[in-house]
C-alpha cells in the first residue's frame, strides 16, 4: 500500500470475501427459506417430540357373553408398577437424598410383588429414560401398599414411582370352553379362539393423551395439547351355552378318566336347524387365567420323558405340549370315524334308491373284495339280517355292499356334496379339513380297487374332522339340509346397539326329507331295542345314535393298534333339536368299544340337555310300567295310612313296631326305586328307630340287573337302575359302578343306585 492507498491485491481479496460473504448469505437466507416454508411441519414436529410426551390411553377390550348374556370373558382393572430414572436421578441431586436406594429397599419389601432390591435399581438405572416398568398386572391389595409406601416415603408430589390403572382380561368359569374362548397375551392381543379369531373387533381403538414437559419433566401450559379418546372393543354373544358346555365337559371328563385314554377327547353339541354350537370342548381343559401353566396331564407326560429340567430338549417338549394343550381337538385334528359313517352311507344308498330298509343280506362274518377278506366286528357273523338291522348292528359286510353299489361316482359326489372336503365355515381359527392325495384316496387310486370304496363305505382308512363330520350328521337330521356351523349370535357395541346378528345359512340341500326320516327311525329303533348303539337310551327320549370304533392305522394290519371310540346322535328322533358328537381318541382302560366309551356318556348327556332345552319327555307304555318310583314321605302318617299309600304307588310294606304313627321309614322320602322289587320299611316305635338293622352293600360289579336285583333284595336292600334299556331283564348289561359302594354299611331298605354297561358289544 503506498501513502494510505489500497493495492490491487488488496482490493482484490476485498473483493472476493464481499462476494463470498454475500453467497453465504444468499445461501443461508436460502436454506432458512427452505425451514421456514418447505420443511416447517418436519421441524416443528421434531420441537413437539422433544417438549411432549405421549401417554397412550388404553381401549376396554370387549366382553363375551354365553347365548343366555352370562359373561365367559370380560376384563377386570390391574395397576402397573413403574418409575421414572431421570427424575429420580435429577430430584437425588437436587435433594441430596438417594431416592432410587430408598424405592427400590420399599418395594423390595412389598413380598407379594416379588421383585429384589436389585431389579429395581437395574431399572432406576436406565437414566436417560422417563418411564421404566417395575411389574404389570397388580391386583388392587398389591396397589395398596404400593401407595402406603409412596405416602410413607412422602413421594406423592415428586413424581418418581407411579401406579397405572390398566385392564387384564378375565374369564370367570376359569376352565370351561377354554379350546373355544382362547386367549389373550400380555398385550392385550388375542392369541387363540375366538378371542384370536374377532380381536380386530374385540380390542378395540387406544386413544392418546399428549401433554408437554420442560426440559426437567414438569407440566407445561401448551397450545397443542390435546386428547383422543379411546374407542371400546365391541361385545360378543356367543351360541355357547354353559349349562349345555358344562355338562358336556363333565361328560367328556368321566369318558376320558374311566377308559385311560391317552390322546385327548371331544365333543360338541349343535343345534340342528341352525348350525349353532351350543357347546364344544377338549379334555383335559387348561385354566384360561394361566394359559401358560400346563395342565395336569401335560405336566405328567412332561415329568414321564425323563428330560432334565431346564435343558433344551425338555423346554422344546413343554413347548410342544402346551401347543397341543391349546389346540381345539374337535376343529384342528382329523380321525377315522368307523362305523359312525355308517350312517353316511345308510343316507347316500336310500338317497339314490339302491336299497330298502326290509332287504335281505348275509354276514358269515367277512366280506371278499378283490380277493380280500374284509372282517365284520362280529366275527361269528350275522347270519341273515335286513338291512335296518345291518345299521343297527353295525354289519360291515352289509354295509360295503351298499358302496359297491352306489359306485365311486356317487360316493365322490355325497362325500364332496356334504363338505368333507372343503372347510366348513365355522368362525374359528385353524380349521383342518379332509385332502384328495393325503387324508382321502386320490381320484385314480380310489377307482383303481372297488377294496378302497368298500372300506370307506364302513369309515376307514381316510381321516375327517370332528366338526365336519357333525356338520354331516347334522345335514341327516335336519332334513338333508347343510348349514353352516358357527360360534357368534351377535356383535354390540358398548351402549347395546346390535352391530351384527347371524342368520342362518344353508349350503344346500343334500339329501330329501324322505331319505333323512327313514335312517333317522333305523337309528332310533337301534337305540330303543337292541342296537350297537342302546347304551345311548334315556327313557322318555327317541336318540338316533351310532357308534364307531374305528383303527388308528390300515385296516388289515392284524397287529395292536390304538382305537378311536367315538358316537354320533340327534334327537328327539321324530323332530332332532339338538345333534352331538363325542369322541376319545386312545383309550386303554376296559373294554374299547365306542359301545361302552362313548355311547353311555352321549346318552347321559341328552338326558340332561334335552329337558333343558325344553324338549319334553314322551313315555311309552312299556317306559311308563318300568318308570323308577318315588318313595313318598310317610313319617309322621298313620301306620295304616301309609301302608294303604305306599303299596298303592307300588312298595311292598314292612312294618317295625306297633306303634299308631310311623316314627321313621327307609328308604327316606324321594328316593327313586325300581318298580318290581321296591320295597319300604316303616318304624313305628322310638325302639325300632333305635334298633334298625344296617348291612354292608355288596360287591355287584359284572352283574346282570336281575342277578344284581336279586343280591340287593336278599339283604332287604333297594335298587335304582342306569344304563340299559333292558330294565330287570336282566339282558345283555352289566353293572360296572355302583353307590354306595361295595363295604360301606347302610340301613335295610336304603336304595343301591346301580350303572350298568353293555360290554358284549363291539360297536
Amino acid at each position: 500500500m503506498v501513502g494510505g492507498t489500497p493495492s490491487s491485491d488488496m482490493r482484490k481479496r476485498a473483493g472476493w470475501i464481499c462476494i463470498a460473504l454475500t453467497v453465504m448469505f444468499i445461501l443461508l437466507s436460502l436454506r432458512i427459506f427452505i425451514y421456514q416454508v418447505f420443511q416447517f411441519k418436519e421441524f416443528d414436529q421434531k420441537v413437539l417430540d422433544q417438549i411432549t410426551q405421549e401417554t397412550t390411553v388404553s381401549a376396554n377390550r370387549g366382553n363375551i357373553y354365553d347365548a343366555n348374556g352370562v359373561v365367559i370373558a370380560t376384563n377386570i382393572t390391574t395397576y402397573r408398577l413403574f418409575l421414572d430414572p431421570a427424575a429420580i436421578s435429577r430430584q437425588s441431586n437436587d435433594d441430596g437424598v438417594n431416592y432410587a436406594d430408598m424405592i427400590a429397599r420399599g418395594v423390595a419389601a412389598i413380598e407379594s410383588l416379588g421383585l429384589t432390591y436389585e431389579d429395581v435399581m437395574k431399572q432406576a438405572g436406565y437414566t436417560k429414560y422417563r418411564d421404566r416398568t417395575l411389574a404389570r398386572h397388580l391386583s388392587e391389595e398389591q396397589a395398596d401398599e404400593v401407595r402406603k409406601l409412596i405416602e410413607e416415603k412422602e413421594l406423592d408430589d415428586k413424581a418418581l414411582l407411579f401406579l397405572q390403572a390398566t385392564s387384564k382380561r378375565y374369564y370367570p368359569y376359569d376352565t370351561l370352553a377354554c379350546h373355544v374362548l382362547g386367549f389373550t397375551g400380555s398385550d392385550g392381543s388375542g392369541l387363540y379362539g375366538l378371542e384370536y379369531t374377532y380381536n380386530d373387533l374385540l380390542k378395540g381403538t387406544d386413544g392418546k393423551y399428549i401433554g408437554a414437559r420442560d426440559s426437567y419433566g414438569n407440566e407445561m401450559v401448551y397450545d397443542y395439547e390435546s386428547y383422543i379418546p379411546a374407542i371400546d372393543g365391541y361385545n360378543i354373544t356367543t351360541t355357547i351355552d354353559i349349562y349345555v358346555q358344562a355338562e358336556l365337559e363333565e361328560q367328556l371328563k368321566e369318558s376320558y378318566i374311566e377308559s385311560g385314554a391317552k390322546n385327548r377327547a371331544c365333543g360338541i353339541v349343535m343345534d340342528v336347524d341352525t348350525g349353532a354350537i351350543l357347546a364344544m370342548a377338549v379334555y383335559p381343559p387348561y385354566d384360561l387365567n394361566n394359559p401358560s401353566e400346563l395342565n395336569e396331564q401335560s405336566m405328567e407326560m412332561l415329568k414321564e420323558s425323563g428330560l432334565e429340567e431346564g435343558s433344551e430338549e425338555y423346554d422344546a417338549l413343554r413347548q410342544e405340549l402346551m401347543l397341543k394343550m391349546w389346540n381345539n381337538k374337535a376343529i384342528t385334528e382329523l380321525y377315522m370315524p368307523g362305523s359312525t359313517f355308517k350312517v353316511i352311507t345308510a343316507a347316500m344308498s336310500y338317497e339314490e334308491g339302491i336299497v330298502n330298509a326290509d332287504e335281505k343280506f348275509s354276514c358269515p362274518g367277512y366280506h371278499y373284495v378283490n380277493g380280500q377278506k374284509i372282517k365284520c366286528h362280529y366275527h361269528a357273523g350275522h347270519g341273515m339280517l335286513t338291512f335296518a338291522r345291518g345299521l343297527q348292528q353295525s354289519c360291515n359286510p352289509v354295509l360295503m355292499q351298499m358302496g359297491l353299489r352306489l359306485g365311486v361316482d356317487n360316493y365322490y359326489k355325497y362325500f364332496s356334496e356334504l363338505g368333507y372336503f372343503e372347510k366348513t365355515g365355522i368362525d374359528a381359527s385353524g380349521e383342518e379339513y379332509t385332502k384328495e392325495g393325503v387324508t382321502f384316496w386320490d381320484s385314480e387310486t380310489f377307482r383303481s380297487a372297488d377294496i378302497y370304496l368298500a372300506t370307506a363305505s364302513f369309515g376307514q382308512n381316510f381321516k375327517i374332522s370332528p366338526i365336519a363330520h357333525l356338520v354331516a350328521i347334522n345335514t341327516v337330521a335336519n332334513d338333508g339340509k347343510l348349514v353352516t356351523p358357527h360360534f357368534i349370535k351377535e356383535i354390540t357395541d358398548k351402549d347395546g346397539k346390535v352391530i351384527y346378528s347371524h342368520e342362518t345359512e344353508v349350503k344346500r340341500q343334500v339329501f330329501s326329507k324322505e331319505t333323512c326320516d327313514m335312517v333317522s327311525n333305523i337309528l332310533e329303533e337301534g337305540v330303543s331295542t337292541d342296537g350297537g348303539s342302546k347304551g345311548a337310551y334315556i327313557p322318555g327320549y327317541r336318540i338316533a345314535a351310532k357308534t364307531g370304533t374305528s383303527e388308528k392305522k390300515d385296516v388289515f394290519d392284524t397287529d395292536y393298534i390304538p382305537y378311536v371310540c367315538s358316537a354320533v346322535a340327534f334327537a328327539p328322533a321324530e323332530a332332532p333339536e339338538v345333534s352331538v358328537l363325542f369322541m376319545v381318541d386312545e383309550p386303554t382302560d376296559g373294554v374299547l368299544y365306542a359301545s361302552v366309551i362313548a355311547a353311555p356318556y352321549v346318552g347321559s348327556l341328552m338326558e340332561e340337555v334335552l329337558p333343558y332345552v325344553g324338549v319334553e319327555a314322551i313315555y311309552s307304555e312299556e317306559e311308563v310300567k318300568n318308570q323308577a318310583i318315588s318313595a313318598p314321605m310317610l313319617v309322621a302318617a298313620r301306620t295304616e295310612t301309609a301302608t294303604n299309600l305306599a303299596q298303592m304307588l307300588g312298595f311292598e310294606v314292612e312294618i317295625v313296631g306297633d306303634g299308631e304313627y310311623v316314627k321313621a321309614q327307609s328308604p327316606k322320602s324321594g328316593s327313586l326305586v325300581e318298580p318290581g322289587s321296591a320295597k319300604i320299611i316303616l318304624y313305628t316305635t322310638d325302639e325300632a328307630v333305635e334298633n334298625k338293622k344296617t348291612v354292608k352293600v355288596p360287591d355287584l360289579t359284572g352283574m346282570t340287573a336281575v342277578a344284581a336285583n336279586g343280591t340287593l333284595a336278599n339283604l332287604g336292600l333297594n335298587i335304582k337302575i342306569s344304563g340299559t334299556n333292558n330294565y330287570l331283564s336282566g339282558k345283555g348289561a352289566v353293572v360296572v359302578e355302583q353307590s354306595p359302594a361295595a363295604g360301606e354299611t347302610v340301613e335295610v331298605g336304603e336304595v343301591i343306585n346301580v350303572i350298568f354297561r353293555y360290554l358284549d358289544d363291539t360297536e
